[in-house]
């Protein structure tokens, strides 16, 4: 029996799912995303109704990569859940007369450490036959953008975004203040995708996640100055606005605000306290299934299913879930990040096998995906980030 991680490996070039089995339109829904198939080719797996992924207190998830914000921090202005936006409903649409050059997702990168994570989600984008635009603002001392031959790796790397993914490049000057940390620089560059007036709308998503299938339906989405998902995790005794995927509709109004509210945030105000202090009470809600799921869903308790699944009466099935998903975020605190070697640590808290009540039979299914999506995010790490014959560090 080959270990599962082989298996995983081969997902990088990701085969074709059936049209059957996804939720884009019709030519989005032949995907290069892994199949159940892949996924268990080297083992037979039994699945309950109901599996419990026992292994303590799932916590909450990193924001901004290493931090999470309190709820005293996102409770300005987050105590209504109305919108004065339509609900989050695409119209039927004919892909083919879409003039896609008006949306664009977009990535922010302020150091060398997020780079190749930015690239990693152009790469994908690029792979899984996105239609819209891919824009990246990155420091401007990194390198020209007219630049052919870039001679440092961090060049060489936002060349090959721009030659290979066809991503649009933007240099900016990243936003510094007095006492500032480096979180808050990537934090406020990132609410940049307000000032990208050049489009209608962009698309934005933490680079610490994998885009499992295309998600150009969102830009078709009815107006509204921006949408997000719920932090399902802490709803519904708090309904705060998740910044992890961002659908803006750029303005120089929207951006205006922005920039005030940054010039009068405190000290442990970043991007979700913004957008919350802004946009609780009036963005659309993205449904968070399945366009924000975190791998530590698959760590947690039976009974904490219900946040995620938006019912209790559903049967946790970790293989459905994740073939269902759009964006997969990596938080399992105390997990580090995918790029930061941690081996013994994922091996103590990834999640437990449980025992099948009816048959007695060991079900490990939500650990080997878990397992598996920390190993596909380093194997194409390694893959797209290599810009010579010496594989990028990470």
């Amino acid at each position: 029996m080959a270990p599962f991680s082989a298996a995983w490996a081969s997902l990088t070039g990701y085969s074709a799912v059936p049209k059957t089995e996804t939720s884009g339109s019709e030519s989005t829904s032949s995907l290069n995303r892994p199949t159940l198939a892949q996924i268990l080719a080297s083992k037979q797996v039994r699945y309950a109704a109901s599996i419990t992924a026992v292994v303590g207190v799932f916590y909450l998830a990193f924001h901004n990569y290493d931090r999470l914000p309190s709820l005293d921090d996102l409770r300005g202005g987050a105590a209504s859940s109305s919108s004065n936006c339509a609900p989050a409903v695409v119209p039927p649409y004919n892909e083919n007369s879409v003039d896609w050059s008006r949306f664009a997702y977009t990535q922010y990168v302020t150091n060398k450490q997020y780079l190749c994570n930015s690239v990693m989600i152009f790469e994908t984008l690029h792979r899984l036959g996105s239609k819209a635009d891919r824009v990246m603002m990155y420091p401007e001392s990194m390198m020209d953008p007219a630049e052919k031959n870039p001679t440092n790796e961090e060049g060489k790397l936002i060349a090959k975004a721009r030659d290979e993914y066809k991503v649009k490049l933007q240099p900016v000057s990243v936003q510094r203040r007095a006492g500032g940390d480096a979180t808050w620089a990537e934090s406020f560059t990132k609410l940049l995708a307000f000032n990208q007036t050049q489009y209608d709308r962009v698309v934005n998503v933490d680079s610490d996640g994998t885009i499992l299938q295309v998600m150009d339906e969102l830009f078709l989405m009815p107006p509204c100055p921006v949408a997000m998902p719920r932090a399902y995790w802490l709803f519904p005794d708090n309904k705060i606005l998740s910044s992890q995927l961002m659908l803006v509709q750029p303005s120089a109004v929207e951006f205006d605000r922005i920039l005030k509210k940054m010039d009068t945030a405190g000290r442990d105000d970043y991007d979700m306290e913004i957008v919350n202090q802004l946009y609780a009470d009036s963005a659309m809600i993205l449904p968070h299934r399945p366009y924000d799921l975190l791998t530590g869903e698959f760590r947690s308790k039976d009974e904490d299913h219900y946040k995620y699944l938006g019912t209790d009466r559903e049967a946790w099935d970790p293989v459905a879930v994740f073939n269902e998903a759009k964006f997969l975020h990596f938080s399992d605190w105390p997990v580090p990040k995918p790029w930061i070697p941690s081996t013994s640590m994922r091996e103590q808290h990834q999640p437990a096998c449980v025992t099948d009540k009816q048959t007695g039979a060991e079900d490990c299914t939500a650990r080997t995906l878990w397992n598996g999506f920390y190993k596909d995010f380093e194997t194409r790490r390694a893959d797209v980030c290599k810009t010579s014959s010496k594989k990028a560090r990470r």
